[in-house]
């Protein structure tokens, strides 16, 4: 594809989204950007927080992913579909009875303001990460196909980038997202079916086929019980529960969504069919991935390998195949796949940050509504900032973002899984002014307590770096718990 064409794909996208833009926000208000006044059909949004759940990150990465760390993340898939049962089942109906529209205001009722501000700093900082690192995967693809040839700087192309979702999406918040998430969820999985069948079509194998050779290849290995191994199976299910909980559940962007369904029972249906369809779409994306490898075996693509024998830039298997192997047909499709998961990735996100800081620490909801607005958009702004300095700082990284995002996640969402599950399962009161201290030292702890393992026993603790932490947490509550 040229430079010209590209252009061209990219702007009939964005501009189908103002269009959503326009008919969502024609009839709005300023709780339309926090709640949607609470009136979304709960089918579309579980499709549609599928393409949040996935972004560039499934759609590149994972496939990519396969060539070193085989199917093994399946067994955490496994997990997250267990996790969802406790969100749909618990942390869902508490959010509708106490009314909630940031869910960390829970943390006041039971425990005090203190640790409603912890748990809210907490998930800022976890959600600002993942959403950078999701969206500097699909930017730095936006920028080897389109940007740099026309001569636009990296730094620029992600101002652009974030400038374009801020159009769509500052005037009516979550009702639009919902929306246009649906758009991007129907591009995410389009552009993995039609690469999947023009694959197929260069090796020359049918449906069946290629399932037979799938579930035959090397990197078809599910299951892993070695017990220091990062893949365990233990570890990866146990973290696979802990994290859906925590980055779900816990996570001010996601169930913004979900809390904008007409009441509980269809935001239980949206979180279990949201669940379902996720599970599956990674299995497809996994399974691509050993096609893409086997494509590249056969023409001769060859990635780098690290000191430690790994594969280098997995992330760019994809993209290559897509883009300059394949029919034209699949290099668009894949092109609108990365569009749909550049804004995907940022625009929920940056109005659950927003959401979750005006009301956790500005309080927006005692403003008058002309200065709900101003400070809405100032504080929209300011996330917008915060999101572009960490994809700068992280914007030379190599292996595969997937399980970067995952190892950050354990380390910033433990705290906030070891305050509600003492909040929810116990009737402990502990000294609020001593909280932030204790979920501070929590990560450290478990950072040091990794290191140690890593080093004297060679053992891993992958992802269930979640679990230790949120463990410690729970610990260091116990320990400041006040008699009655």
């Amino acid at each position: 594809m040229d430079t010209t064409q590209i252009f061209f794909v990219i702007l009939s996208y964005f501009l189908v989204l103002m269009a959503i833009s326009y008919f969502t926000s024609r009839v709005s208000d300023e709780e339309t950007f926090f709640t949607g006044n609470r009136r979304s059909p709960w089918v579309l949004v579980a499709f549609g927080m599928v393409g949040a759940g996935l972004s560039g990150v499934t759609f590149v990465s994972l496939p990519g992913m396969v060539g070193n760390n085989n199917f093994h993340f399946f067994q955490f898939i496994l997990g997250n579909v267990v996790g969802y049962l406790f969100i749909t089942f618990v942390l869902v109906p508490l959010y509708y009875r106490l009314k909630l529209v940031s869910i960390y205001s829970y943390l006041f009722n039971r425990f005090g303001n203190n640790t409603y501000k912890t748990g809210s700093l907490f998930f800022l900082i976890s959600q600002s990460f993942g959403a950078a690192l999701r969206l500097l995967l699909a930017a730095k693809i936006l920028q080897f196909v389109f940007f740099e040839k026309i001569g636009s700087p990296f730094p620029v192309s992600v101002m652009i980038i974030l400038l374009m979702v801020w159009l769509y999406s500052y005037k009516s918040g979550i009702k639009t997202i919902v929306w246009t998430d649906t758009l991007q969820t129907t591009f995410l999985i389009l552009g993995a079916l039609i690469t999947f069948y023009y694959v197929l079509t260069s090796l020359d194998l049918t449906f069946m086929e290629s399932i037979h050779k799938i579930s035959r290849h090397r990197y078809f290995e599910i299951f892993n019980w070695e017990g220091r191994s990062d893949n365990n199976f233990f570890k990866q299910f146990i973290a696979g529960i802990l994290v859906a909980i925590a980055m779900i559940g816990l996570d001010q962007n996601m169930m913004q969504k979900t809390l904008t369904c007409k009441n509980v029972w269809d935001a239980q249906k949206n979180t279990l069919s949201y669940s379902l369809i996720l599970a599956g779409t990674q299995f497809l994306f996994m399974g691509l991935g050993i096609l893409l490898y086997i494509y590249a075996e056969n023409i001769g693509i060859v990635l780098p390998l690290g000191q430690d024998g790994a594969l280098l830039d997995t992330d760019t298997l994809f993209p290559e195949i897509a883009l300059n192997q394949l029919s034209p047909i699949t290099g668009i499709f894949f092109l609108l796949g990365i569009i749909a998961a550049s804004f995907s990735s940022v625009d929920s996100a940056l109005t659950a940050l927003t959401t979750s800081f005006t009301y956790d620490f500005l309080d927006i909801s005692k403003k008058p509504a002309r200065q709900r607005k101003k400070t809405k958009n100032l504080v929209l702004f300011g996330f917008s900032i915060i999101i572009f300095m960490i994809i700068m700082l992280f914007s030379k990284s190599r292996g595969d973002v997937i399980s970067l995002i995952f190892n950050v996640a354990g380390y910033t969402y433990g705290p906030l899984l070891g305050l509600y599950l003492v909040g929810m399962f116990t009737r402990v009161k502990v000294n609020d002014r001593v909280v932030p201290a204790i979920c501070l030292s929590a990560p450290v702890a478990t950072y040091l307590f990794s290191s140690y393992l890593e080093s004297h026993y060679n053992f891993d603790m992958g992802f269930i770096t979640i679990a230790v932490n949120g463990f410690l947490t729970i610990l260091g509550l116990l320990l400041i718990k006040i008699k009655k």
